[in-house]
């Protein structure tokens, strides 16, 4: 009884594969028409015989999804509802709860709430698992899947179950809101010293930045002294909007470079010949461990230019370019083509920036759930490189030096709520060396 019960799937199995075996055969024992062939094959065999009925269109962009989400964790296939949310998101204005996130180990993990928005007003911190949706499971959830989930319309509610570090899982339930980011927020410090938080890199980032340099340097009755730009726990975002805000701190050269597989992707992104708004004028950038992609590139740009003193702990790592293919109506394809390069040619990618300056926020001042996942430990993320620049060909007239680095340091980021308040530690400590750099220059004149 048991050999008949065990033989049965067997049979089953044999009878299944004989028709996938002849498709494929009919067209090539291998290439592209043979790989094809397997997938109309499987996709016809699953809308025929699976238990339930399933489309062919949710099965085609399923198979998408799967083909790209495993090359990295940055490419995807998304449909035309996932691409025009991509839109709204980076025009600043959109649906949802206000957090980015990645992938690890089968499970969506937060790079980082963005300041203002629900995810960040429920506490939610870099490095949380989300382990459940609704108290369904997200473990092996489609990364576009799971963000589908957790948008919806405005004024509903959704309930996270949240893992933190060795923390009892807990739930969050967060309502969701049009989430409209104010990307740039500045103040200025004493001392007329200027502070600028950027939170994501969107679309209205290089606009705002500018407003704020020019709002600061008018209250402080055009002596602004030293400027903070604060770049802890932002997730990156547009490439253009980098540019232009690294732009606005150098006078030409290089702000990052980007080499793909085709020499027609390699391409240099530089500085407007009098770009620069404060010259100088001190700055300090800060990052930390949530601070990636542009954020990054940022942080690389001013560091390597010798613009700026970057402060913090190591970022995050993410240096690759993701081109967003659209599909004629049919969705899109976010695909990694390149990778980017600091002016010095140093690759981001897997080692992020290590600042200047070490400096840790306090352990009552990190989250709670410890050092957060870095680049490098998401699934199939790329490693290192090396450099573009050789090192022999550093010093030589063209190839611009990067400033003295520190050694890497990975720690915990400061709590979302903590940034830029009076007891946030990291920014007196930035302050301060801003300060004295102004008061040795003062010297120095």
């Amino acid at each position: 009884m048991t050999k008949t019960r065990l033989l049965i799937p067997s049979l089953i199995v044999a009878i299944l594969v004989v028709p996938l075996v002849s498709m494929i055969r009919t067209h090539g024992e291998e290439g592209p028409a043979a790989d094809l062939g397997l997938l109309a094959g499987v996709i016809q065999l699953v809308r025929h015989d699976y238990v339930h009925p399933v489309g062919s269109n949710e099965l085609t962009d399923d198979a998408l999804k799967g083909m790209l989400n495993r090359l990295d964790p940055h490419s995807d296939y998304m449909t035309e509802q996932e691409f025009k949310q991509s839109q709204a998101d980076t025009a600043g204005r959109f649906g949802g709860l206000g957090m980015q996130i990645s992938e690890h180990d089968g499970v969506p993990k937060v790079i980082a709430p963005i300041d203002g928005t629900p995810a960040a007003h429920a506490g939610i911190e870099p490095g949380d698992e989300i382990v459940m949706i609704n108290h369904s499971t997200t473990n092996g959830v489609a990364l576009g899947k799971v963000v589908t989930l957790l948008r919806g319309d405005p004024g509903t509610s959704v309930t996270l179950t949240i893992l933190r570090g060795k923390e009892t899982p807990f739930d969050l339930t967060l309502t969701r809101q049009i989430i409209r980011v104010d990307s740039v927020k500045s103040k200025l410090e004493p001392e007329d010293i200027g502070y600028i938080r950027i939170s994501q890199f969107g679309s209205d980032t290089s606009d705002g930045f500018k407003h704020a340099i020019t709002d600061l340097k008018q209250k402080a009755n055009g002596q602004l002294k030293g400027l903070v730009i604060d770049l802890r726990n932002d997730p990156g975002g547009l490439l253009t909007a980098a540019v232009d805000v690294a732009g606005d701190l150098l006078n030409g050269g290089t702000v990052v470079s980007i080499r793909g597989r085709r020499s027609s992707e390699n391409k240099s992104f530089g500085a407007p010949a009098h770009g620069d708004m404060l010259p100088g004028v001190p700055v300090v950038v800060l990052v930390n461990g949530a601070s990636a992609s542009a954020s990054e590139i940022v942080a690389g740009a001013l560091q390597d230019r010798q613009r700026a003193t970057v402060l913090g702990t190591q970022s995050f790592g993410k240096g690759s370019v993701q081109t967003i293919i659209p599909l004629n109506g049919k969705g899109a394809v976010r695909l990694t083509t390149a990778l980017y390069y600091t002016p010095s040619g140093r690759s981001i990618q897997d080692e992020g920036i290590s600042p200047n300056v070490v400096d840790e926020a306090p352990k009552d001042q990190q989250i709670s759930g410890g050092a957060m996942i870095r680049e490098s430990a998401l699934h199939g993320a790329f490693a290192n490189p090396g450099p573009m620049v050789q090192p022999q060909q550093q010093g030589k007239p063209g190839a611009e030096l990067p400033n003295a680095k520190s050694k890497s340091v990975y720690s915990a980021p400061i709590k979302a709520d903590l940034i830029g308040k009076p007891d946030d530690a990291q920014l007196k400590t930035a302050l301060s060396y801003v300060e004295h750099m102004s008061d040795h220059a003062s010297r120095s004149h």
